[in-house]
């Protein structure tokens, strides 16, 4: 009789398979953007929405009213006034932005000297601190000694003695922060749009010419086509920015004059951290969320155009 000695397998632990396990190790490395996503993001969102259902007030934890404070929004003209400046701000600013940012990408991607130098000039007001850009821009719109005013003096457009109240009046208040925006806005636009020409192969462009088409068809069918996934993403960071803009509105005129000018994040702020309204403040900032939202979706469906460029068909 032979006697063979079983070979003896060695035991597996579930722990070293966890950890032999691909998908598991990528979730292990997921797990610090992870935590500091809750931690800074989702913790206070939810905080922030929770605050909205109480009557909270700084040094004093609140009780749970429902939708008291939302009610009372609902009939506060001073809200709906600043719903309709953010709304204004952003639609406004966010398609000047696109226009001018789109057609330097298409000014800096051709053939010039000094390409370089000048793409690193137009990004200067991006790279500027907001609070530095605001500061300046408060001289710039200052009632006696705005280079501006002093601009159209010089060239007769006004009377030598006539003083422009950029930020005293409401409309023109509006118009400068806007303009300060856009000013701010553009070069992040114009940078990244331009990367996604670069990509667009010259062979298509070669291609077009030979069949005879103009600029104008060039970039109906073959620029603009290729970069939408690119334009949804711009656009909708854009929006976002704009949307929830708070230092250079408060540099410039705190939301004046009489409102003027006051965005949801600088109402938000005004009635929860200097007025001690953390339900009220609260409530101002989660009504944000929907427009947010929407922002984000059109970024979604914007990026489903992807598959249009890989050769699939839309769904």
């Amino acid at each position: 009789m032979i006697n063979t000695k079983a070979s003896t397998v060695p035991s597996v632990s579930a722990w070293e398979r966890l950890n032999s396990n691909r998908n598991w190790l990528g979730a292990w490395f997921m797990v610090p953007a992870a935590a500091f996503l809750i931690l800074f993001l989702a913790y206070p969102l939810g905080l922030g929405v929770w605050l909205s259902f109480t009557d909270s007030r700084i040094g004093r934890s609140g009780a749970w009213i429902g939708l008291e404070n939302y009610a009372w929004l609902w009939d506060d003209s001073v809200f709906w006034l600043a719903v309709f400046n953010t709304m204004l701000y952003t639609v406004v600013a966010s398609a000047i932005k696109f226009g001018v940012g789109l057609y330097l990408a298409l000014l800096l991607n051709k053939h010039m000297p000094f390409k370089a130098i000048i793409r690193a000039v137009v990004l200067i007001p991006f790279i500027v601190p907001t609070v530095l850009s605001a500061i300046a821009f408060w001289w710039i719109f200052d009632t006696q000694f705005s280079i501006l005013t002093w601009m159209l003096q010089g060239v007769g457009a006004i009377a030598p003695d006539y003083q422009i109240n950029w930020l005293g009046d409401a409309n023109m208040a509006r118009a400068s922060v806007i303009f300060a925006n856009i000013w701010r806005g553009v070069p992040f636009i114009a940078i990244t749009l331009l990367a996604g020409l670069q990509t667009v192969p010259g062979s298509l462009y070669e291609a077009a010419v030979i069949d005879g088409a103009t600029r104008w068809q060039m970039f109906r069918h073959i620029t603009y086509p290729l970069l939408t996934p690119i334009i949804a993403v711009v656009m909708t960071f854009s929006v976002l920015f704009t949307f929830t803009d708070f230092q250079l509105i408060w540099v410039l005129t705190r939301g004046g004059p009489f409102n003027a000018t006051h965005l949801m994040a600088t109402l938000s702020y005004q009635r929860a951290i200097l007025g001690g309204q953390l339900g009220e403040g609260a409530a101002i900032a989660t009504a944000m969320i929907p427009f947010l939202l929407g922002a984000i979706l059109f970024s979604w469906f914007g990026l489903q155009r992807r598959k249009w460029q890989q050769g699939e068909a839309d769904e």
